[in-house]
C-alpha cells in the first residue's frame, strides 16, 4: 500500500493557482498525497483558490484546508505567523511546498526543516549561497529532502539536449542567448508588492531558469556575471528592475546573454516570449541548440475572445488541464512532471524509514543523479544570484564567482 504524504503549501499566489495546487491535487487523486493544507498571509487568495472554477472542474470533490479560514476571518486581515503554527502541527517527514516571494524562501524553508518536514520550493532556492549551504547541511543532518522546482529541467527539450551534449554530440558551448519576457500585465499583479529593487529583479526571478538550464545541459559552472537593470515603476509607485540584460561567463570562457523583463504585450498571441540559443564548436563544424520555447507550433483563432483576444498561440508543454476520460481533468506538461518527480523524491527518501544513515544515502544518490535540483548539486545558482545582485546594484559592474572550499562572489578587478 502506498504511503500518503500530507502536503502544506505555503503561499497562495499565482504559481499555486496555475501549477502547484493542481499538481498536488493530481497526486492526491493518484493516492500519493493525503491532506492538503494551504497557508497564506491572508484569506483572500485562499478563497479565490477554493472558488476557482477550473480547479473545481478538474478535481471535483477535492478540497484543501485553508489557513486562515476564509469563512471565519476578514479577507484582508494578515496572519504572518500562522504558517509556522501549521508546520508545527504536522506529523514529521511529510512535505512542505514553499511558493513564496524570493526573499522569504529562506525563512520558510528553514522553519519547515526545523519542523522535520521534507521541502520542495519554487525557484530560486534562496538568494544567498551561505543560506543554501546552511539549509543543505540542516536537511542532511535530519535526513530530509530539499528540492528546487526548476521545472524547465523536465521539458523534454532540455533533457534531450543534456543527453546529447554530454555524449559530445554538440561539441563545446561557446556563445548563446536566453530570453524570458513575461507579460506586461504582471505589473498590475502582486509582483508590485514584492518584486521590487530592494528584494529581487527579473534576471534573478526568471533568468535563473535559463542559467540553470545551460548548467544542466553542459555540466559547466558559471564564473562571472554582469547585469544591467532598468528601473521602472509599478502602478502602485514601487520601483522594480523590470527590464534586465545579463551576461554570464562560464568556466570555459563561453558567454550567455540573458534578457528578462515584464515587457510582453497584452495583445500578443502567446503568454510570453522565451527561448534558448546555444552555439557550439564541433570537431569540423559548428553545432547548435535552438529552443524556441514561446513557439510550440499551435495557432488558434477562436469564435469569441478568450482573455480579451481571439488569436492565441498556446503552449501544450508547460502546464495544461485536459480531459482524458474518467472524472475531472488531468495535468500534462513539464510543470506537472517536475512537481511529481520532486514529491516522489521526498517519498523515495522516506522509504528508508527511521534509519537516518539510509535516508542520507538516498539523498546523496539523488544529489549525484543531477536531474532534480538540490542544494548540494545546484548551489551555483545562488552564487549567480549573489553576483547578479551585486552587479545590478552597481550599474552592471561585473562580479566573479570564486569556487573552492569557501566559494564567494566579488567584483572583477580590471
Amino acid at each position: 500500500m502506498t504511503t500518503k504524504y500530507d502536503v502544506t503549501i505555503v503561499g497562495g499566489g499565482m504559481i499555486t493557482q496555475v501549477q502547484v495546487l493542481p499538481s498536488v491535487y493530481q497526486l492526491q487523486r493518484l493516492g500519493l498525497v493525503g491532506e492538503i493544507n494551504i497557508s497564506a498571509l491572508n484569506a483572500a487568495p485562499l478563497k479565490a483558490l477554493a472558488e476557482d472554477e477550473t480547479l473545481r472542474k478538474a478535481y471535483p470533490g477535492q478540497k484543501f484546508n485553508a489557513y486562515p479560514d476564509f469563512n471565519k476571518v476578514d479577507p484582508g486581515e494578515a496572519f504572518p505567523d500562522l504558517f509556522a503554527e501549521v508546520l508545527e502541527s504536522m506529523a514529521p517527514r511529510n512535505i512542505v511546498f514553499v511558493a513564496l516571494p524570493d526573499q522569504i524562501h529562506y525563512m520558510a524553508i528553514k522553519k519547515a526543516l526545523e519542523c522535520n518536514q521534507h521541502v520542495v520550493t519554487v525557484k530560486p532556492l534562496v538568494l544567498k549561497y551561505d543560506q543554501a549551504i546552511e539549509l543543505e547541511h540542516l536537511a542532511f543532518q535530519k535526513g530530509l529532502f530539499v528540492g528546487v522546482e526548476y521545472h524547465k529541467r523536465f521539458d523534454d527539450r532540455a533533457l534531450m539536449a543534456r543527453q546529447a551534449y554530454r555524449k559530445g554530440n554538440f561539441g563545446e558551448f561557446k556563445i548563446g542567448q536566453a530570453t524570458m519576457i513575461e507579460p506586461y500585465y504582471y505589473k498590475d499583479s502582486n509582483f508590485q508588492n514584492w518584486c521590487t529593487c530592494e528584494n529581487t529583479d527579473f534576471f534573478t526571478y526568471v533568468g535563473c531558469h535559463y542559467v540553470d538550464q545551460v548548467a544542466f545541459i553542459t555540466g559547466m559552472k558559471p564564473v562571472e556575471v554582469s547585469v544591467h537593470g532598468i528601473v521602472d515603476k509599478y502602478p502602485n509607485g514601487n520601483d522594480g528592475y523590470l527590464w534586465t540584460d545579463g551576461r554570464v561567463i562560464w568556466e570555459n570562457g563561453a558567454s550567455l546573454s540573458v534578457l528578462d523583463a515584464i515587457g510582453y504585450p497584452k495583445d500578443a498571441p502567446g503568454g510570453n516570449h522565451q527561448g534558448l540559443r546555444m552555439f557550439c564548436k564541433g570537431d569540423s563544424d559548428a553545432c547548435l541548440v535552438i529552443h524556441d520555447d514561446q513557439d510550440r507550433g499551435l495557432k488558434h483563432c477562436f469564435n469569441k475572445p478568450i482573455d480579451g483576444k481571439r488569436y492565441h498561440e498556446p503552449s501544450p508543454d508547460y502546464f495544461k488541464l485536459l480531459y482524458r476520460g474518467g472524472e475531472g481533468l488531468e495535468p500534462v506538461g513539464y510543470g506537472y512532471r517536475s512537481i511529481e518527480a520532486l514529491i516522489r523524491a521526498a517519498a523515495r527518501v522516506n522509504e528508508a524509514g527511521d534509519n537516518l544513515a539510509a535516508r542520507q544515502a538516498v539523498i546523496r544518490k539523488i544529489d549525484g543523479e543531477g536531474v532534480l535540483a538540490t542544494p548540494a548539486n545546484s548551489s551555483y545558482n545562488e552564487l549567480v544570484i549573489e553576483a547578479a545582485r551585486l552587479s545590478i546594484r552597481n550599474n552592471g559592474r561585473p562580479a566573479i564567482i570564486e569556487y573552492g572550499d569557501n566559494p564567494k562572489v566579488k567584483f572583477k578587478e580590471w
